[in-house]
């Protein structure tokens, strides 16, 4: 089974308009409620690819009723803790700029959080746990390194989408995969590339620290899997961007969702690369036809200096 946590989920209250005007009233075109959370979209694009999954997290309150009844509605399979504090909204305001006003999310209790890990008590070697997204500020630092170790205890393989230290702090459990992009990557050896060759050459050393996999995206550039035997490239598709939002946990779940079903790590590249590509050209994360749209045009080929 793959299991996804976010631990600090969101409604996503969108509006529209045409002009924001500060100090006075404004009137909306468009809004739309969403569930938020990037362990969500995950879930959401393992489901695409027909790979079964539970979200995990917290929830409370009357939104994080809403947010489970909209998961619910997709047909995705949760089990969230229940805690006694609301889940945070999150307002994203579209007009002549966008601007964003995220909640910081809910106090969790120690009673709470002992609850939470008890999910984990089962977990085998066949299992894997994805963790994206910001932590609620309750929870401490250490929380998702506490939940690796744990996880890593019973075997299970896992995936944290994190950059700077808090990624370099994960290596030596072994992550199944990680995925900075090559701006994250320079910054977290404090160098500059000068091609690709040099971003293979920083991401290898991702491999020698204890990743399993590295991908690297480049944006309009392509993208990078290494692997111990191998290094592989892809040019990016042809497409016109719609949404950032989401792309890079569709490229998580494209490779994981993939990865789980064929442990070929060239076929889940080319998803993962497949579903980052399908969430950006769409107005919401992928489906399963722009996915499969998509794929013919990902061309996987084996880098050489």
């Amino acid at each position: 089974m793959i299991y996804t946590v976010t631990v600090n989920p969101s409604i996503d209250y969108i509006v529209q308009l045409e002009k924001l005007t500060l100090g006075e009233v404004n009137r909306m075109d468009y809004d739309a409620k969403l569930p938020g959370g990037k362990g969500i979209n995950v879930s959401r694009i393992l489901k695409e690819l027909g790979q079964d999954n539970v979200a995990l997290g917290f929830l409370g309150g009357f939104t994080g009723k809403f947010v489970e009844d909209a998961l619910k509605a997709k047909k995705l399979k949760t089990n969230f803790t229940h805690i006694a504090d609301d889940t945070r909204i999150n307002v994203k305001v579209k007009a002549q700029d966008e601007t964003e006003i995220n909640g910081k999310g809910p106090q969790v209790t120690s009673e709470e959080i002992n609850a939470f890990k008890k999910q984990f008590d089962n977990l085998t070697s066949e299992d894997a746990v994805i963790l994206s997204g910001s932590l609620v500020p309750s929870l401490g630092q250490d929380f998702y390194f506490d939940l690796i170790k744990l996880v890593r205890s019973k075997g299970a393989q896992f995936v944290i989408d994190t950059t700077g230290e808090s990624l370099m702090k994960t290596l030596k459990e072994n992550p199944l995969v990680v995925k900075p992009n090559h701006h994250e990557l320079a910054e977290l050896f404090e160098v500059k590339f000068n091609g690709i060759d040099d971003i293979v050459t920083y991401g290898k050393k991702l491999l020698g620290l204890g990743a399993q996999h590295v991908l690297i995206s480049m944006a309009g550039d392509g993208g990078l899997l290494i692997t111990p035997d191998e290094v592989y490239y892809s040019k990016a598709p042809k497409g016109t961007v719609i949404n950032s939002v989401g792309a890079g946990d569709s490229m998580i779940g494209g490779f994981v969702g993939t990865f789980a079903a064929t442990k070929d790590p060239v076929e889940s590249f080319r998803y993962g690369l497949a579903c980052g590509s399908a969430t950006a050209f769409s107005e919401d994360l992928a489906d399963r036809a722009k996915i499969d749209e998509i794929l013919p045009a990902i061309k996987i080929e084996k880098y050489s200096k």
